[in-house]
């Protein structure tokens, strides 16, 4: 259950936050929202404020509202929220308040606004995180500052660890024949020397601790279970180094998505499929799980880096996006008069058909990865 409601908060305010940014530059380009809602239809109540009397009315469930003011809605399911942009379908081309009135600049401000506001959360997240105190890789000889741990941040598929049910953000703690373990070098010269032979490590996940069998394999004559280790501390910054900091931080991680998103993208035309570490909804669920157990701080942290993840598919030139959307702006910018209505909507139809399907696909995969 808790899991459930850190899935659907994190979710949701992605969607919100995006939704947002699309919604706060319609109205600065004069553009009218016909509906801001929370959460998605059907609604449960909605109020606007009246033309003449300059009150606020409400209106409750779907009843039409024909008003030029926006209504701004709540509504039954509680996923992040929705725009209704008036003429963002291409309608209403003569009304000076619709999008398809606008000139290319306005419309492409107002589609982009989305992917911007994913990248403002996200920075806003992880600089809260610096601020507060958050886990970071540290010297080994660091072991006395707050919150010191040796912590797993790889697991590789089909290792000893992955096999054992060993998860990222995992503390090792001790062997069941020694006393614990002070650094990560420790650790390696440990498992170094048992290859082949069963051990017991002592893990520590959220406030569980969880004793874990496993035969580390030999590689090179050194016994290896298939992680990555770090030795990691709460370290906190400043306010305006939290700022700052927080801003690299989201450029980092927004190249290394582009080279990954790079890389899967040269293994599918070089035959080689899309690789073990793409995952959908119930993916991203089961490491919502395996992030909540770790503490608020990285829930901060993940729900950062699924918003750097969000603004750059959304941007990204795919019929259905917001990026494929200022793509035929750009295109009819260049061939100097608008692509057809009908023209636009069938790809736009197409795109949306085929990111169904992948999803789907990559869903699919999910479940068929819990089941193994």
């Amino acid at each position: 259950m808790v899991t459930a409601i850190v899935f659907i908060i994190i979710l949701g305010a992605l969607i919100f936050v995006h939704e947002l940014g699309h919604f706060m530059v319609a109205r600065r380009n004069g553009v009218k929202a016909d509906e801001f809602g929370f959460g998605f239809p059907p609604r449960v109540f909605g109020f606007f404020q009246d033309e003449k009397t300059k009150k606020y009315k409400f209106v409750w469930g779907g009843k039409e509202v024909k008003s030029k003011n926006t209504v701004y809605s709540i509504n039954w399911i509680p996923l992040g929220g929705f725009v209704k942009i008036k003429g963002e379908n291409g309608g209403e081309i003569e009304e000076s308040d619709s999008f398809a009135s606008k000139k290319a600049w306005p419309r492409i401000k107002i589609l982009a606004a989305g992917v911007v506001m994913n990248f403002i959360f996200a920075w806003f997240l992880i600089s809260w995180a610096l601020w507060i105190g958050a886990p970071e890789a540290v010297e080994n000889n660091n072991a006395n500052l707050p919150g010191a741990k040796i912590q797993i941040t790889e697991v590789k598929a089909d290792s000893p660890a992955s096999l054992a049910g060993i998860q990222i953000g995992d503390e090792i703690l001790k062997a069941d024949d020694q006393e614990s373990f002070e650094s990560v070098a420790e650790i390696q010269e440990y498992i170094g020397l048992r290859g082949g032979e069963e051990i017991i490590l002592e893990m520590k996940r959220g406030n569980e601790v969880i004793p874990v069998k496993l035969v580390p394999t030999k590689n090179e004559g050194k016994g290896i279970i298939g992680v990555g280790l770090a030795q990691t501390a709460i370290v906190s910054y400043p306010f305006l180094e939290a700022v700052w900091r927080g801003a690299v931080a989201v450029y980092d991680i927004t190249m290394l998505i582009l080279m990954a998103l790079g890389g899967i993208i040269l293994s599918l035309f070089a035959g080689n499929g899309v690789g073990a570490d793409v995952s959908g909804p119930i993916g991203i669920a089961i490491l919502t799980k395996q992030v909540a157990t770790l503490g608020f701080v990285y829930i901060l942290q993940f729900a950062a880096l699924l918003s750097i993840n969000l603004g750059i598919i959304n941007a990204l030139p795919i019929p259905a996006l917001d990026g494929g959307r200022i793509l035929f702006i750009l295109i009819e910018k260049i061939k100097g008069s608008p692509i057809s209505h009908k023209t636009e909507h069938m790809f736009h139809t197409i795109g949306f058909m085929l990111l169904i399907l992948l999803m789907i696909l990559v869903t699919l995969r999910d479940v068929v990865k819990i089941i193994k």
